[in-house]
C-alpha cells in the first residue's frame, strides 16, 4: 500500500506543475486530497492494518500530505506571480501617478510640539478617558451644587444616569480640570504634569466656539510656589511654540477650581494686536485660566492647602492654532474639508 501511495503523490505532483490557472490547481487539490479524493481513498484502508505496517503507512502518509500541499501552495505563488499581463503597449516614459501622503492635524501637530515643550521642562504627560462623573468634573473642583455648569444647557449627561449623584452621574468630560485631583489622588505631591484631550460642551458654534474642542491643561503643585513663577512659565511656553516673545496679560478672573484665579491673554497672532474678528476688535485674545488650586481641590486631592500650592493653566488648544496660522474661524478645523486642511502637511 505504501508503493501505491507514492505512485499517486508522483502523479499529483506532475499534474500540479503543469497547471496553468488557479481553477486547475484547485480541482487538482480536491481531486487528490479531498475528502473524497484518490490519496484520502487509499488511506482509508489504514484501519484495517496491524502493527509495524500501520505505523509505517501513517507516517508516509502525513509526510505525502504536507509534500503536496507544499507543492499546491508553491505553484500558486508561481501562477500569480506569472499572471501579471499589460494590455497594449507599456509606455515607460509616461512619469507615474504621485500617491498623495497624510499629515498630522494641526490640532494634533500643536498638542505634540506642547508635550514636547513641557518635557523639556520636566512635565508628565497624564491622560484619562472621554468619560468623566459629576463627582470628579464639578464636586472635586469646588463647583457648587447649584452652578450653571451642571446643567444640561452646558454639559452632556449620559442618558441613564440623570437622577444619580457624585461618581454614578456620567457625562461627557466638560473641561480637563477633573483630571487633576485624579492624578494628585494616585501619584500625589510635589507634582507636575500636564493632560491634553477633546473636552465637550452644549453651546452654540460661532468663529471662536466648537461644541467639540481641545484643551491642554498643566498643573504644578509644590510648596511655596509664586505666581511669578507661573507666569513665566507661561510666557516660556508660548514663545517656544510660537518661536518669538508673545505678549501676555493676568486680569482677575472667577473659576471655582482656583484662588486667586485669572484670565491669561496673549496678543492676537491674527492681527498682531491691531484688532480684528477673532479678537473682537480688542487686540488680544483669551487662551486660557489660570490660578492657584482652590483649598477645597487639594483637599478633595487628600492634600493639606497649608503646606501646598501651585499653578494651574488650562489652553484653549484649537485657539492656539488659530494663532499660529492666522485663521479666523475654528470651524475651519473641525470641518473635514480636505482644502483647507492640505495646507497644513
Amino acid at each position: 500500500m505504501i508503493e501505491e501511495v507514492r505512485a499517486l503523490v508522483a502523479e499529483a505532483q506532475k499534474a500540479i506543475q503543469s497547471a496553468d490557472r488557479l481553477e486547475d490547481l484547485e480541482d487538482l487539490r480536491v481531486k487528490v486530497l479531498g475528502k473524497k479524493g484518490s490519496l484520502t481513498e487509499v488511506l482509508k484502508g489504514i484501519k484495517d492494518l496491524k502493527g509495524e505496517e500501520k505505523k509505517a503507512l501513517g507516517k508516509e502518509a502525513n509526510l505525502s500530505k504536507q509534500a503536496l500541499y507544499r507543492a499546491i501552495e508553491d505553484r500558486r505563488t508561481e501562477i500569480i506571480a506569472n499572471s501579471s499581463v499589460v494590455d497594449g503597449a507599456l509606455d515607460l516614459s509616461r512619469p507615474g501617478k504621485a500617491l498623495e501622503t497624510g499629515a498630522l492635524h494641526p490640532i494634533t501637530q500643536m498638542m505634540y510640539d506642547l508635550n514636547d515643550a513641557f518635557l523639556s521642562l520636566g512635565f508628565e504627560i497624564f491622560s484619562e478617558d472621554d468619560i468623566s462623573s459629576e463627582k470628579y468634573a464639578f464636586d472635586n473642583l469646588n463647583f457648587p451644587p447649584n452652578h450653571p455648569a451642571r446643567e444640561t444647557m452646558d454639559t452632556y449627561w449620559l442618558e441613564g444616569t440623570e437622577d444619580k449623584q457624585g461618581y454614578e452621574r456620567l457625562a461627557l468630560r466638560p473641561h480637563l480640570t477633573g483630571a487633576s485631583v485624579r492624578y494628585l489622588k494616585k501619584h500625589g505631591a510635589p507634582a507636575r504634569f500636564v493632560y491634553p484631550g477633546q473636552v465637550f460642551r452644549n453651546e452654540t458654534t460661532d468663529a471662536n466656539h466648537e461644541r467639540a474642542f481641545s484643551q491642554y491643561e498643566a498643573l504644578i503643585v509644590d510648596k511655596n510656589f509664586s505666581f511669578a513663577s507661573g507666569q513665566l512659565l507661561i510666557d516660556t511656553i508660548l514663545e517656544k511654540v510660537f518661536g518669538h516673545p508673545v505678549k501676555t496679560r493676568m486680569r482677575a478672573g472667577f473659576f471655582p477650581f482656583v484662588e486667586p484665579g485669572f484670565e491669561i491673554d496673549m496678543e492676537c497672532q491674527v492681527c498682531m494686536g491691531k484688532g480684528c474678528r477673532t479678537c473682537h476688535h480688542s487686540g488680544w485674545l483669551e487662551v486660557m485660566p489660570g490660578g492657584s488650586p482652590h483649598p477645597n481641590v487639594l483637599k478633595a486631592a487628600g492634600l493639606d492647602p497649608e503646606v501646598w500650592s501651585g499653578f494651574y493653566i488650562n489652553i484653549g488648544l484649537d485657539r492656539l492654532v488659530m494663532m499660529r496660522y492666522g485663521v479666523d474661524d475654528v470651524r475651519l478645523f473641525h470641518s473635514g474639508d480636505l482644502r483647507f486642511l492640505k495646507q497644513f502637511r
